[in-house]
């Protein structure tokens, strides 16, 4: 397979036909090589737009939701990141492809220290990768100017609203565990402006400020 062309396609297939405009994020998804998150076994459906397995089951989400949650995040260059549910990080490539410096927190150690290894080998030394109850944020590192939760919580978690800074951006997925809201907030003083993004469905937040186990 020709990945270069397979990423093109995905890119004005996936993504511009069904919205996505944002120049920098389009190069980025067009410029990470998502095969290399996934297992060699389903390299050749790498850039299909679904989600597939990554092992402790857990997901790498479709094309289209990473695309459109880094053109939610509206992210400038050097901004700081907190990116709750690091996975095979694929998306952390993503956010770092957009010059932001990265924060990832992934609950599960096994792939957590792979992404952490793949992101190393791969060049992206912007971006940090801890093992942590997501849910409760990275407080040594805030204020974020954004964070994105690659989970489903039945709730906005409140640390994560504490840890955003002033016109910061929150994206996280809402509801119950067989459907969510993506949602989007905007932080202006002491309120978050909230808005709709559209359903998804992700894997559940689990944590203290999430699902239980």
């Amino acid at each position: 397979m020709d990945y270069v062309v397979a990423r093109q396609r995905m890119v004005a297939e996936q993504l511009v036909r069904r919205g996505i405009t944002h120049p920098r994020v389009l190069r980025a998804m067009a410029t990470v090589r998502r095969h290399l998150f996934v297992e060699e076994a389903f390299w050749g459906r790498a850039y299909g737009d679904y989600s597939l397995p990554i092992g402790e089951k857990q997901t790498i989400s479709q094309p289209f939701m990473v695309a459109c949650m880094a053109e939610a995040l509206e992210l400038e260059e050097d901004q700081r990141v907190l990116e709750i549910g690091t996975g095979s990080g694929y998306q952390t490539a993503i956010l770092a492809e957009l010059g932001a410096r990265v924060y990832s927190i992934e609950r599960n150690r096994a792939l957590a220290l792979r992404a952490r290894r793949r992101l190393e080998a791969l060049g992206y030394h912007h971006a940090w990768v801890r093992v942590g109850d997501g849910s409760l944020g990275w407080k040594d590192k805030a204020p974020f100017d954004a964070i994105v939760v690659s989970a489903g919580a039945p709730a906005i978690p409140t640390p994560l609203i504490e840890q955003l800074a002033e016109n910061g951006r929150l994206i996280v997925p809402v509801g119950d565990l067989q459907s969510q809201v993506l949602k989007k907030g905007t932080k202006r003083g002491m309120t978050v402006r909230w808005t709709d993004l559209g359903d998804c469905v992700f894997v559940k937040l689990i944590g203290e400020q999430g699902w239980n186990g």
